[in-house]
């Protein structure tokens, strides 16, 4: 089977792979589409901080099953979204139903070969119906889930005002399940495209540009309360740090970005706010069932978000084009 590999930063190739087969509890996916992520571009550029190479990337997964191994429920044919999170089901974070941040988790396409390839094989118990979308749909459902994970952490009532800092695909997310709890969103952002792109799809808000006086119109819009909510999906520690003055009095700060190197805030300002500071990681299986619900409800623009795509084939040459911000790529499927 033909497959997508990162040899090493920089340089991706399709290679043969023998065509795995099912174990016990194991369901075989004949892949049909792959979302292109934030994770994607940093293995491609070599800034991933939990992946060594070579690595078949992938994890936002659609497709159909095409075999199941003994003890399985599934049927040959069934069409299903890959949760591409392998828990250990043993660990403490398992044992509290958290696999999410399992201690020995492993993620397809970063701890462990993905599946932008033709077939892949999971646990069966890490595909769901992906029944009333489409498979394009369905390829969205991973890094949507993210975001609404993220504001499940969060928890916002109905009427808080929601900041989403970066609104790159994850961002997106937040947005969308933000707006959909009733909160009140403002989505900050350096490029203008991705602001009205919120603005005049996602329909938040407000719009405010990430720079250097974005902390005086923040507390301008909020009558100087800042934010009951503040989620970071912009991926830089310097993001991070500043975000800290976004929250209000009270106010929650959820981290769903990744970055290498260290955090740091003020410690005064923190306890004078009592903030709850909560990192948030991945995704359930009860998230991936909410973005299905939401998408068969019409609730996700996904015909919006999916702004490019490429076969299998022609992506290793695609990649080094959706990586740059001018392309204005949001969401790129890769159909194999």
């Amino acid at each position: 089977m033909r497959a997508l590999l990162c040899v090493e930063p920089g340089r991706l190739e399709i290679v043969d792979r023998p065509r795995p087969s099912p174990r016990a509890g194991e369901a075989l996916v004949r892949v049909r589409r792959c979302g292109v992520c934030g994770t994607d571009y940093h293995i491609f550029e070599g800034s991933h901080p939990y992946l060594d190479y070579p690595r078949v990337i992938g994890h936002e997964l659609s497709g159909e099953i095409a075999e199941i191994g003994p003890g399985c429920k599934s049927a040959v044919g069934d069409e299903i979204v890959v949760v591409p999170y392998l828990s250990c089901g043993t660990c403490v974070a398992c044992r509290h139903g958290k696999p999410n941040c399992c201690q020995r988790i492993a993620v397809l396409g970063v701890h462990v070969d993905g599946g932008l390839a033709e077939y892949v094989c999971v646990p069966e118990t890490n595909v769901a119906a992906a029944e009333g979308v489409t498979l394009d749909q369905a390829a969205m459902v991973e890094f949507l889930s993210i975001g609404a994970h993220a504001v499940r952490r969060a928890n916002p009532r109905r009427g808080d005002r929601v900041l989403v800092v970066g609104v790159g695909p994850i961002g997106v997310g937040c947005a969308i399940f933000a707006k959909a709890r009733g909160g009140s969103v403002t989505a900050l952002d350096m490029r203008g495209d991705r602001l009205a792109f919120s603005r005049d799809v996602l329909k938040v808000d407000h719009t405010v540009v990430a720079g250097g006086d974005a902390l005086a119109a923040l507390s301008e819009l909020t009558g100087g309360d800042l934010f009951e909510v503040v989620i970071d999906a912009a991926g830089r520690a310097s993001s991070i740090c500043v975000g800290f003055d976004y929250v209000a009095h009270g106010g929650t700060y959820v981290l769903v970005s990744v970055v290498r190197d260290a955090i740091s805030f003020a410690d005064p300002a923190f306890h004078a706010r009592e903030m709850s500071l909560l990192g948030s990681r991945n995704a359930t299986r009860e998230d991936f069932l909410e973005v299905l619900r939401a998408i068969r409800e019409g609730l996700v623009p996904t015909g919006a978000l999916a702004t490019h795509r490429a076969s299998l084939e022609r992506s290793p040459e695609r990649f080094a084009e959706w990586i740059k911000p001018e392309t204005g790529v949001i969401k790129a499927l890769i159909e194999v």
